[in-house]
């Protein structure tokens, strides 16, 4: 590693909607970032928002001795850290990576002791709250690492984060806790379509609907928030279907490793793959209704249906 004036920056790999407003939040917080994406648009989307961005790795890890991963998924993680310009081999020892990326929690565990055996610390840190909470800093972190990689990573931590869960002192128990919010979150997207699907197809007027359930014991968080999009005939990804393809996936795949059956997230994940296969994979995650509507031939709400007719 060159001189280490720069080694207390903080880098942040992965400028997409959470990764950007995480790496401006910690930016407008004082700390030194650099910003690294393979989009030169991401980059530049950084760049416009005072921070500076590389678009290699090998820079990135010659600056900064704390990374945070916001990157899609697992594959990605693996990539970043162990492929050709991977991380794990050119950053100096004792570094942290502060890992946010939605991961099998078996993965995240092995993953801590190939980075330990180099020397490097991992806070297995997947996040939640959506691109607005990352970018006012107030995101939830469901986190587990050893105590030194907790200090080493706080001011990162302090700066995107509203609440920091310790859950276990080794890389693991953070996706395990993730996996079980991705667990209710996919399923209860999936069931309030299906349960829009029902009321519409029973001739209940969608708004209507809306605001009785929101005020009912049926309300969750998904629907309070996702059914909007429905009504709005909007489905602008905030969220995509194959996001909830690849959630629901992991779950699918840890209940396997575990042998526990769990036959209402396998039936949710049929919904969004449905979904997926019908093209529909990079809408929002609320175009999973649009699966019952095929298969029964309802109207949904139009876009702008402003006209009186809605």
């Amino acid at each position: 590693m060159s001189n280490h004036q720069h080694a207390s920056s903080i880098g942040v790999v992965g400028l997409g909607a959470m990764g950007l407003g995480t790496a401006t939040v910690m930016l407008e917080a004082g700390l030194e970032v650099i910003g690294c994406d393979v989009s030169a648009m991401a980059r530049e989307a950084f760049t416009a928002n005072g921070g500076r961005s590389v678009a290699n790795l090998a820079e990135l890890a010659d600056e900064c001795d704390v990374v945070v991963l916001v990157v899609v998924n697992a594959e990605q993680v693996e990539s970043v850290l162990f492929g050709d310009e991977g991380l794990a081999k050119t950053l100096a020892p004792n570094s942290l990576i502060i890992q946010c990326a939605t991961i099998p929690p078996s993965y995240a565990k092995a993953l801590g002791e190939r980075l330990s055996a180099m020397n490097l610390l991992l806070l297995d840190a997947p996040i939640s709250g959506g691109a607005a909470k990352a970018r006012s800093g107030e995101l939830s972190v469901m986190s587990s690492g050893c105590e030194a990689a907790y200090a080493k990573g706080q001011t990162a931590l302090d700066a995107m984060a509203a609440t920091v869960y310790r859950l276990g002192d080794e890389p693991g128990a953070g996706s395990s806790v993730k996996l079980v919010n991705q667990h209710l979150a996919g399923v209860h997207i999936a069931a309030a379509a299906e349960a829009m699907a029902l009321g519409i197809r029973m001739g209940i007027d969608p708004e209507t609907l809306y605001d009785v359930i929101t005020h009912s014991a049926g309300n969750s968080w998904m629907f309070e928030n996702r059914v909007p999009h429905i009504l709005k005939g909007d489905y602008t990804p905030l969220s995509a279907v194959d996001i909830f393809v690849k959630d629901l996936n992991i779950v699918h795949q840890t209940g396997r490793e575990l042998t526990l059956s769990m036959p209402v997230a396998a039936s949710a994940l049929q919904q969004f793959t449905a979904a997926s296969g019908a093209g529909l994979g990079r809408e929002d995650d609320s175009a999973v209704i649009k699966v019952y509507q095929r298969l029964s031939g309802f109207d949904l709400p139009a876009a702008n249906d402003d006209d009186g007719r809605g």
